[in-house]
């Protein structure tokens, strides 16, 4: 019982836990972008889905950058370089999202919101890995 309780405190930190309220927050815009554009605007799903990843992708740099991680890059620079990792972070695991939720739509006899949910789940434990060893790590 005392090795989960250490477990615990050490992965409910602040970082942690800021990174899933965020990220919940993310996934609210990716998915409410998605919904929009395909439900009531007609977009079609895999349209909508590059969309909403889009969109999603802007709101987390932001929020993770100032919230939490705490980012102190400082000068134009610096900035340029840590929002080029953060982009090329946010490539490889939108393009992970966008296959996957594609594969989905086309072969899996679920609907169109529950294959991103899937999809989301693995996207924002990688996401998080991405951004704190690779596009917000302190040197």
């Amino acid at each position: 019982m005392e090795k989960i309780k250490e477990l615990i405190k050490k992965v409910c930190t602040r970082e942690t836990i800021s990174y899933i309220v965020f990220g919940v927050l993310t996934t609210a815009v990716n998915w409410g972008t998605f919904w929009v554009l395909n439900s009531k605007m007609n977009v079609e799903e895999n349209t909508a889905n590059l969309i909403a990843i889009i969109a999603a992708v802007l709101f987390a740099y932001i929020t993770n950058k100032i919230w939490v991680f705490h980012s102190e890059t400082e000068g134009f620079g610096e900035n340029v370089v840590e929002f080029c990792r953060f982009i090329l972070g946010r490539l490889l695991t939108m393009a992970i999202e966008w296959g996957g939720c594609a594969f989905l739509f086309k072969y899996a006899p679920i609907p169109p919101m529950i294959s991103k949910g899937i999809i989301s789940v693995v996207i924002i434990i990688l996401n998080f890995f991405v951004s704190k060893f690779f596009a917000f790590k302190k040197d």
